[in-house]
């Protein structure tokens, strides 16, 4: 088919690939490593109960096999020698109503990395394998609890950044995504249904009603897929969040403005100019908006070969950045640095901030505003107007544009081409149709915008995409 180059397997088929066995009982820990209060491990597939009854002693005495589902037993976790190896609470959930719809059990021991390492060795020494990256969804994926896009939902909600970033995450996981995806595959059917009735009996020639109805679908189609692409670009921007470089002449206060927007000291600041001799990154939550900002070295001829690899640094992140924030000292008049940046920057994304009001000022203003909007003036060390940074980069990644408290978005590269494609091939469908070509070259166009939004659902995937999506995962999701 048109524009296609995968190959593509039905969901049925796919147990049969290679170096997959959904008869297996994965595992593996589900915690992050290192000291904690609490690491779990977690165990799924037919002979989760089995395995767990070779290592579990419960207080009660009973066996993990006759525990009820969503019950929690405590007890000891020992290697058949008599050696208590730590002790636990295990909590259990059969199937179909677990994460996996297998059955799954969850042992909660300490979190020392040896103690929780030595649990997990004794499940895989008693039947159980060591779960792939993102296996647990994977299975969840490929039993029929969630789609596809909720399956990268999952990983979308661990990495996010922001509480926003964190409520899309949630809402595309409880299906609020594949639900309008799943509206507009509707009416795609529904269009296709009577083009592909009228093929087939040729006989009865198309009335020009059907032909009204079919361009009145795929028109609502069109929209409808228009209105999710519009939000992607703030979409990725709420999932990924943007680069922001902090630049300008030494000593303008750069390091003062960092730690002022993040409230604490993170950069050392002294009077002496070239402080900052290397790169400093945090990451922030601004109205939603995961920021990365960077505190770059001053700008400045180096003095040695450190400064110079500080320097050369300082430019490779202003040419990546997404935003710049030019900073400059309003006790000071405009030195040849400033301007040299100034001209650098036209072309950038750039914020204009005026630090240093709480001093005599002695810079020219009017220069600045001539060549940036908006203009901020600020004191980093009084802790005064930061505030109208924060507004300010959410005004120029909004831009007015997309409510902070949508949470319909679209924010996956995959999903935004893949709904691209569909866009492109209902829209070849309408030219055809306008165009009065043959009925069989608009089903074709619809029938490929099916398999692209089939695509983004999982209802017909590739071996090659799933591994793509599911090797991003940690090994215990």
């Amino acid at each position: 088919m048109r524009g296609l180059c995968l190959w593509w397997v039905q969901l049925e088929n796919y147990s049969d690939m290679r170096n997959l066995n959904l008869d297996d009982t994965i595992a593996a820990i589900a915690t992050g490593l290192g000291e904690a209060g609490i690491g779990i491990v977690r165990i799924s597939g037919k002979d989760a109960l089995a395995v767990a009854d070779k290592i579990f002693v419960a207080k009660g005495g009973k066996k993990p096999p006759v525990f009820k589902s969503y019950t929690v037993h405590y007890g000891w976790i020992t290697n058949g020698a008599a050696e208590i190896i730590d002790e636990v609470l295990l909590t259990v959930m059969c199937a179909p109503r677990s994460y996996t719809k297998e059955d799954v059990v969850e042992i909660s021991c300490h979190g020392g990395m040896i103690s929780i390492r030595r649990v997990l060795d004794l499940v895989l020494a008693n039947g159980a394998r060591l779960a792939r990256p993102g296996e647990f969804t994977q299975r969840a994926f490929l039993n029929g609890r969630i789609d596809l896009a909720q399956a990268e939902a999952v990983l979308d909600i661990i990495r996010a950044k922001s509480d926003i970033a964190l409520k899309i995450g949630m809402e595309q996981l409880r299906g609020a995504l594949s639900t309008r995806l799943n509206k507009i595959r509707k009416k795609l059917l529904g269009a296709l249904s009577i083009l592909e009735a009228n093929i087939d009996f040729p006989e009865e020639e198309i009335g020009a009603a059907n032909l009204e109805e079919t361009g009145e679908k795929l028109k609502e189609v069109n929209d409808a897929i228009k209105d999710i692409l519009d939000t992607a670009g703030h979409g990725r921007i709420l999932r990924e969040g943007i680069n922001a470089v902090i630049c300008g002449k030494p000593n303008a206060g750069k390091s003062s403005l960092l730690n002022a927007i993040l409230k604490q000291e993170r950069s050392i600041v002294t009077p002496i100019a070239g402080t900052t001799r290397d790169t400093i990154e945090e990451i922030i939550d601004i109205k939603g908006i995961p920021v990365r900002f960077v505190d770059t070295a001053g700008i400045l001829e180096p003095r040695d070969l450190i400064e110079k690899k500080a320097v050369q640094r300082s430019k490779k992140y202003i040419d990546s950045a997404d935003l710049v924030i030019l900073l400059f000292d309003a006790s000071k008049k405009l030195s040849p640095q400033d301007t040299l940046l100034m001209g650098r920057l036209k072309n950038k994304q750039t914020l204009a901030v005026i630090n240093k009001i709480d001093l005599e000022q002695k810079i020219e203003k009017q220069k600045i505003k001539q060549k940036f909007n908006p203009v901020i003036e600020i004191s980093a060390k009084k802790i005064k107007n930061i505030n109208l940074i924060e507004d300010a980069i959410a005004q120029l990644v909004y831009h007015g544009k997309v409510s902070p408290k949508e949470t319909v978005l679209v924010s996956n590269l995959r999903h935004i081409e893949a709904i691209g494609k569909t866009q492109e091939f209902v829209a070849g469908a309408l030219n055809s149709l306008d165009n009065k070509l043959s009925l069989e070259f608009i089903a074709q166009d619809i029938k490929d915008a099916l398999l692209y939004l089939d695509e983004v659902l999982g209802r017909h995937f590739s071996e090659d995409l799933l591994d793509r999506i599911f090797d991003d995962f940690c090994i215990g999701k």
